[in-house]
């Protein structure tokens, strides 16, 4: 016997995979209407400095902990900012202590306060393998910033030169392509 499908779905309180709550006084201003829709959400880490280690993160968590209405049940799922200079033994620390969901790659100087960002993705294989390893996802900001590429056309140079070497390398890294 079998049932028919339901004719509505309804989500109660949404997770958002991709949000921007910066810091200070910005992030007092967007977190409650965040909390308010969301139950869980996946915070980026490109703020002015970027939180590019696990101390960054934990500290930049606390924040946002700090400013949430009261009652809140939300949960900030963090990211770290991966730069040349990540270091894999921190990454995997952060993660297996729960304060890191994810490491973001932006290409340097490809998005708003990316100057911090990867200049070559083979400058991360070391964190890409530990990552690898652990089973930690890879949340990828996928363009170029060649000046002889076309804007419309950086992100599919990107997946060309970056990205398809990159899953080639490292067939098992979990990669979530966000733009």
């Amino acid at each position: 016997m079998s049932s028919a499908p339901p004719s509505r779905l309804i989500l109660r309180q949404p997770d958002d995979w991709h949000v921007h709550l910066r810091d200070g006084a910005m992030l007092g201003g967007v977190l409650a209407y965040t909390a308010r829709q969301f139950a869980r959400a996946i915070v980026m880490p490109n703020l002015s400095p970027p939180c590019a280690t696990t101390g960054d993160v934990a500290a930049y968590r606390d924040r946002i902990m700090a400013a949430l209405p009261a009652g809140s049940s939300f949960t900030p799922l963090m990211t770290l900012y991966l730069t040349d200079a990540t270091d894999p033994a921190d990454l995997e620390m952060g993660f297996a202590l729960g304060v890191l969901t994810a490491a973001k790659l932006y290409p340097a100087n490809a998005t708003t306060n990316s100057a911090h960002g990867v200049t070559n993705v083979r400058r991360l294989y070391p964190v890409l393998d530990r990552m690898q390893e652990i089973g930690m996802p890879l949340l990828v900001h996928g363009e170029v910033t060649d000046g002889d590429i076309d804007i419309f056309d950086r992100e599919a140079v990107f997946i060309e030169r970056g990205l398809t070497p990159t899953l080639r390398d490292f067939p098992a890294l979990r990669v979530v392509v966000e733009h």
